[in-house]
């Protein structure tokens, strides 16, 4: 059985910031099952996106974790926030976490590209 998603989130910015990093809650989506994004914020200014895996890219052995997969890599804001709004128009239950980290891999499970 997997975490709800509002435990999930909130162990997620407990952990980064027992670490030292930064994390917020940019916007709350369904606790339950809402879909989590994502944002990274790098120390260059650029941003990335992380949002969930599709199915496919899932381990059988696993199928209660919660895989992402990299939608945006080291981009303008604006372009991270294009995406953002283009998932909540689809999916308004959406979950939307940002981090301040060096090391996001860290904390996610990220698919092999």
């Amino acid at each position: 059985m997997r975490l709800k998603a509002g435990v999930f989130v909130a162990a997620l910015v407990r952990r980064v910031f027992s670490d030292g990093g930064m994390a917020a809650i940019e916007r709350r989506g369904a606790e339950e099952a809402g879909a989590i994004l994502i944002r990274i914020r790098h120390r260059d200014g650029l941003e990335s996106l992380a949002a969930p895996a599709p199915q496919t890219a899932f381990d059988t052995a696993k199928p209660e974790s919660r895989l992402f997969e990299w939608r945006r890599v080291r981009e303008d804001a604006r372009l991270i926030d294009e995406a953002i709004l283009s998932e909540a128009r689809f999916d308004p239950d959406i979950w939307v976490v940002e981090l301040e980290t060096d090391s996001p891999e860290a904390y996610l499970d990220i698919a092999a590209s």
